[in-house]
């Protein structure tokens, strides 16, 4: 079979699961989201996430390596296996993270708070799980993905729906990137970096405001135009900023009359 085709294949499959995989966590798992409310992932309108769909193909390929991998390695080579899709994984974390926020002023995700992080893009801990995530799809997920490819290539009909599927994807990227670029806009006048997640919840939360239903597909849709929330949105980051720099200074002269105590009791 047509080594494009698969890959297509693979990433319409890693796009949509990823979307859901994504949307369970965000639901009942993560702390950013402590409302536990229902929320679209990602940039794109629809049900599906390239930046999974990416990660399938490549942990796909690299669980192929290991038919070339020496079978006396045994646990090391399944362990090597594991690091290299997790740096792979990050490097394409890294990639899509560095170019929404070099090229559209944008942040999609947020690891400022978490330890050993690189410019709030990536972070060990997430390394740690990708690196578990290669392996629990290398046990458990690849085979089934292997009979899947094998059943594309039986079932040639499907390729009409991987094609109704980039079809549709092509339209919302265009619709998201008309969206971005209004974003990005903002973004160099007023000098900042907008955080996706955080002005999306704002728009919801106006939308509750005005007791108006907000739309779980459609999260800039609103009664108010995209200038105003963005407007909205950097008076709230102005102030949090204000606010925190008032409580480092606090905690700066905090520590500095804690250390002239301590010299005091020296003296």
């Amino acid at each position: 079979m047509n080594i494009m085709l698969t890959f297509c294949f693979l990433f319409f499959l890693g796009s949509c699961i990823g979307w859901v995989i994504e949307l369970l966590f965000r639901r009942f798992i993560s702390t950013a989201n402590k409302e536990r409310k229902w929320i679209n992932p990602g940039f794109l309108v629809g049900p599906y996430l390239p930046l999974y769909g990416f990660g399938l193909c490549t942990m796909y390929a690299l669980a192929g390596l290991d038919r070339f991998v020496d079978k006396n390695d045994g646990l090391a080579g399944k362990i090597i296996l594991f690091v290299v899709m997790a740096l792979c994984m990050t490097g394409i974390e890294y990639i899509a993270g560095i170019i929404f926020i070099k090229g559209m002023k944008v942040k999609l995700w947020d690891y400022s708070e978490e330890w050993g992080n690189i410019q709030g893009i990536i972070c060990p801990r997430f390394s740690i799980i990708w690196a578990g995530l290669g392996a629990v799809y290398y046990f458990l997920i690849h085979p089934y993905v292997v009979r899947a490819v094998n059943w594309l290539g039986e079932n040639l009909w499907f390729s009409f729906i991987i094609g109704f599927f980039f079809g549709v994807f092509l339209i919302d990227t265009v619709y998201s990137c008309n969206i971005l670029s209004k974003i990005r806009k903002f973004a160099l006048e007023s000098q900042i970096i907008v955080k996706y997640e955080k002005l999306k919840s704002l728009i919801r939360l106006s939308a509750e405001e005005n007791k108006k239903k907000t739309k779980f597909f459609l999260s800039f849709s609103s009664d108010k135009p995209l200038a105003e929330h963005l407007k909205r949105y950097y008076e709230t980051a102005k102030r949090v900023m204000g606010e925190g720099k008032r409580n480092f200074g606090k905690r700066k002269k905090a520590e500095i009359k804690s250390e002239e105590r301590k010299k005091k009791k020296n003296e």
